[in-house]
């Protein structure tokens, strides 16, 4: 069992680490987790190299990350909501994905053949909606072949309440667990 999880948080000990921090224990197999504000990975340029051929013409963190994604059987994408959206260094490593995009729609090949799983935690203060950020997250499974995707995880309400002690967002994040632990396909 492999699982890529995603941090959209730039805080080490906020929020959504202190979710991670409860279901990372609970999780099977091997784990990769990408912190995106301290991976060294650049947005995508748009140089449309992938369009013609396989890879990225940008070498950097990312290229772990691709070499983990074939063999993986869970994905999970957790962050903070900015202006009720993910955040900007999680969507820099999301736009690197452009490269699956067109290996579909250009070359006609599939870059992730191996169907995944998916989940996401999404974590505010209560003022914004959390719809467009899971949608978001949502095509960015798309492009990573998840297949199946667990309902949404959040804790929305930070501003009053620490998500540690969000009774739903932690029976959520045992949930999470329980749906990555179980077989694979």
């Amino acid at each position: 069992m492999k699982t890529l999880i995603l941090n959209g948080s730039p805080r080490r000990n906020g929020d959504t680490a202190s979710l991670l921090d409860t279901l990372i224990p609970q999780l099977a197999g091997e784990i990769m987790r990408v912190d995106c504000y301290f991976a060294d990975i650049s947005p995508c340029l748009d140089c449309r190299l992938c369009k013609t051929q396989d890879g990225c013409a940008i070498s950097d963190g990312m290229e772990k990350i691709y070499r983990f994604l074939p063999d993986c059987d869970n994905i999970l994408i957790a962050s903070p909501l900015y202006f009720s959206e993910l955040t900007g260094k999680l969507l820099d490593v999301g736009s690197r994905l452009q490269t699956c995009f067109c290996a579909r729609h250009f070359r006609g090949e599939e870059p992730i053949p191996k169907p995944k799983r998916g989940a996401v935690i999404l974590v505010g203060g209560g003022d914004g909606r959390m719809e467009k950020a899971y949608e978001t997250a949502r095509t960015l499974f798309c492009m990573m072949n998840c297949r199946e995707v667990h309902p949404l995880v959040c804790s929305h309400n930070t501003d009053h309440i620490p998500a540690i002690e969000d009774r739903q967002a932690l029976a959520g994040i045992d949930d999470i667990a329980a749906y990555f632990n179980r077989p694979n396909y």
